[in-house]
């Protein structure tokens, strides 16, 4: 299994919550994008300058699974690491409550880059991860 490359810790919000106490599922997607883009700004990216470049970095794909829920003010660790398969990088991503490290969610996150709004590499992403991709 790889090494978590980058974790946040981040807390629940009472209005991220259902009638039923738990985090909204949906708002794992909000936890797990923001990651990726404070893994981008270590980096040394930025993903509107990347937008300014006409490089526009797009979800193609998820696997989501949802674990443990959490509940209003939880605190918890979004971790990530990366693979590439050709042109598409797919981040792993699970997000552990801070109190007991149980897994809540662990979502599998295909992404592409559009280039000028085709579908190419981008030598930026490629450049800003190499360091996270050797094998």
């Amino acid at each position: 299994m790889k090494k978590y490359i980058f974790e946040t810790q981040m807390e629940v919000r009472d209005y991220e919550c259902d009638i039923e106490g738990i985090v909204n599922n949906a708002n794992y997607l909000h936890y797990a994008e923001h990651t990726r883009h404070l893994f981008l700004k270590a980096c040394g990216l930025s993903f509107a300058d990347m937008h300014a470049k006409g490089v526009d970095a797009v979800v193609a794909r998820m696997q989501l699974e949802y674990k443990v829920p959490l509940r209003c003010d939880d605190e918890f660790i979004s971790r990530l690491w990366l693979e590439k398969q050709g042109v598409k990088y797919i981040f792993h991503q699970d997000i552990f409550r801070a109190s007991d490290e149980a897994l809540c969610f662990r979502g599998h996150i295909l992404i592409v880059c559009l280039v000028n709004g085709r579908l190419a590499q981008s030598e930026d992403y490629d450049r800003a991860f190499a360091s996270y991709l050797k094998p």
